[in-house]
């Protein structure tokens, strides 16, 4: 009897993305997932009735930030490999057949890395391309990583890491990890956490297009500041939430 193909959740995070979403969803294909997830940060620029018009279902997210509406697309999905993607036009559709290729030779997760030749970033700016280098070599150094991108959002994971790294868990461990959410974002945890368990990954390059339409969320000192407090938060916790 042939194995079992694994089942695939594909991941959306969205607020007021309307333009980006015209141009991206009808470059995903219907067969490269089973469970489409897309959860909505409080859109008012006609998201949610665009999504509506072509029937596709989405959670309205409970608890604002990144994280919680990670947190509640895990717990809504039930799927064999989960697939982060960001909806803003920063990912390339077409490379998730290639993600999930790579995924099923094996890989508890891959990786799209902005940073690994020849990949290039079209939306970094000469800020956050310093910010990006620089955690990703602290988190090489500090908990023995090989990355080459640590804050790339396009990712494929296997459900079992991710109970295993406790990613959707995060935001629950301390009171300070619940009162700045950004402090549990999964692109920081899942390298950190995935390097502490050895688990076995594999970066793939990738290109990041430019945003399209919509404003970014991102917060250069607040981010960054909560990023290195993640790096020192695990430096302290060790393996006690890993599994």
């Amino acid at each position: 009897m042939p194995d079992k193909k694994p089942t695939v959740a594909l991941f959306l995070a969205i607020k007021n993305e309307i333009e980006a979403l015209r141009v991206i969803l009808p470059r995903i294909r219907r067969e490269w997932y089973d469970e489409l997830v897309i959860v909505d940060g409080d859109s008012t620029d006609g998201t949610r009735e665009y999504l509506q018009s072509l029937g596709l279902p989405y959670i309205k997210q409970a608890e604002r930030g990144l994280a919680p509406a990670y947190r509640e697309a895990f717990l809504a999905s039930s799927s064999d490999y989960f697939i982060t993607f960001q909806a803003d036009g920063n990912c390339i559709p077409e490379l998730l057949p290639d993600l999930l290729a790579q995924l099923k030779h094996g890989y508890d997760i891959v990786f799209v890395s902005r940073f690994m030749p020849p990949a290039k970033s079209e939306d970094d700016t000469w800020i956050t391309a310093i910010g990006n280098r620089m955690f990703t070599v602290m988190i090489n150094v500090l908990f023995g990583g090989k990355f080459t991108d640590t804050l790339g959002g396009f990712r494929a994971y296997k459900r079992e890491a991710i109970l295993r790294m406790g990613l959707h868990e995060q935001m629950n461990e301390h009171w300070f990890r619940k009162k700045y959410s950004l402090m549990s974002t999964w692109e920081v945890g899942g390298c950190i956490r995935a390097a502490k368990l050895k688990l076995n990954m594999l970066e793939i390059p990738g290109d990041e297009p430019p945003r399209i339409g919509g404003t970014s969320k991102l917060r250069i000192l607040i981010n960054g500041s909560l990023v290195v407090a993640n790096i020192v938060y695990e430096l302290l916790t060790g393996k006690k939430y890993l599994k």
